[in-house]
C-alpha cells in the first residue's frame, strides 16, 4: 500500500512540475456544467451494464441471483476500487459476496476473472478498430507499440478460448490452470452471446462517452475517435496494481499521448483528474449499501 501511494504521489509530482497548477483552476472555472452531468451518467450507465453483463457470466455458469444482487456488488465493488485505499481489492468483494451465497469461492473467482478478461478484450477490440481508422494520430513508434500491446491482448484472449480443445495440455499439470480457465471461459459464453457481446461493447463505449463528454467540457473539442484512440492505452495500464486505484498512471499515459497531438497537458490532467473523481462519485452508492450491510450485520449480532 505504502509503495503505490509513493508511486501515486511520484508521478503526480513529475506531471505538476511540468504544469502551470494555477492553470487548473481557471480550466475548471471555465468548464460546461452540462457536458459533465452527461459524462456522469455516461460512466453511470457504463457501471450499470458491467453489473448486468456479469449476471449473464454467473448465470451462465450456474449461479443465479437477481440483477439487484450483482448491481449491488458491483457498485461496493467499484467504491472499494476507487473511493478506498484498501488492500481490499473491489474484486475479491465481489468473490466474498458470492460465495456467501453458497457458491464455491473457486467459481466466485473464474466469474470476476472472466468479467475482468471480457472487459478488456472488448476495450482492446474498439482501440485496435479506432487505430484502424486513425493510423497517423500518433507518433509511428508510439501507433506500432499499442498495436502490439493490443494485439497481444486480443490474441491471448482467442489463445485462451480455444485452449480447451488441445488435449496435448493434459500432459502438463502446471498448465492445468489455463485449460481450467478454457472451460469456464467457454462456459461462461455459452448461452446469451449476442447480449453479452452486446453489453461487452457498450461497456466502453459509454465510459468513452464519459471521457469525450468530461475533454469537451475542458475544451479538449477532439472528435470521439481520436478519445477511441488515446485513452484505452491509459486505462488498460491502470489496471497494473502499482499505483492507488490507477491514479497517476492515468494521469501521465493520457497527458503524454494527448501531448502528441497538441493537446494542453493541464487541460489535460484536468480531464483525467475530473474523470477519476466521476467514477469516485458514481460507486457513492456501493458505499451506502456497503454501510447498510454493516449495519444489517451488527443488528443481527446484537
Amino acid at each position: 500500500m505504502l509503495i503505490r501511494l509513493l508511486v501515486t504521489v511520484s508521478i503526480f509530482v513529475l506531471i505538476l512540475h511540468s504544469i502551470n497548477v494555477h492553470e487548473i483552476w481557471k480550466i475548471l472555472h471555465q468548464a460546461n456544467l452540462g457536458f459533465l452531468v452527461v459524462a456522469f451518467f455516461m460512466q453511470f450507465g457504463s457501471t450499470t451494464v458491467s453489473a448486468y453483463r456479469w449476471q449473464l457470466i454467473m448465470h451462465n455458469m450456474n449461479f443465479g441471483q437477481s440483477f439487484s444482487f450483482y448491481w449491488r456488488s458491483y457498485f461496493k465493488a467499484m467504491f472499494f476500487n476507487q473511493g478506498l485505499p484498501t488492500s481490499i481489492g473491489g474484486d475479491v468483494l465481489r468473490v466474498l459476496d458470492v460465495a456467501g451465497h453458497g457458491f464455491r469461492k473457486r467459481d466466485s473467482l473464474y466469474g470476476v476473472m472472466l468479467d475482468r478478461i471480457a472487459g478488456l478484450a472488448a476495450l482492446m477490440l474498439l482501440n485496435l478498430i479506432a487505430y484502424v481508422f486513425n493510423p497517423n494520430l500518433l507518433p509511428v513508434e508510439i501507433y506500432y507499440l499499442t498495436l502490439l500491446l493490443v494485439a497481444v491482448g486480443l490474441l491471448g484472449f482467442l489463445i485462451i478460448t480455444y485452449t480447451k480443445r488441445q488435449p496435448w495440455l493434459d500432459a502438463y499439470p502446471n498448465l492445468a490452470i489455463i485449460k481450467a480457465l478454457s472451460n469456464r471461459l467457454n462456459q461462461a459464453f455459452s448461452a446469451h452471446r449476442i447480449l453479452l457481446l452486446a453489453s461487452s461493447l457498450l461497456i466502453p463505449l459509454l465510459a468513452m462517452m464519459g471521457f469525450f463528454m468530461t475533454g469537451w467540457a475542458l475544451g479538449l473539442r477532439y472528435d470521439l475517435m481520436t478519445y477511441f484512440v488515446i485513452v484505452p492505452p491509459a486505462i488498460l495500464l491502470t489496471v497494473i496494481p502499482v499505483s492507488l486505484a490507477g491514479w497517476g498512471i492515468r494521469e501521465g499515459t493520457l497527458v503524454a499521448l494527448f501531448s502528441f497531438i497538441g493537446a494542453d497537458k493541464a487541460t489535460v490532467l484536468t480531464m483525467s483528474i475530473l474523470y477519476g473523481l466521476t467514477l469516485i462519485i458514481v460507486s457513492l452508492p456501493g458505499f451506502l449499501i456497503y454501510l447498510g450491510g454493516r449495519q444489517r450485520l451488527l443488528s443481527i449480532n446484537q
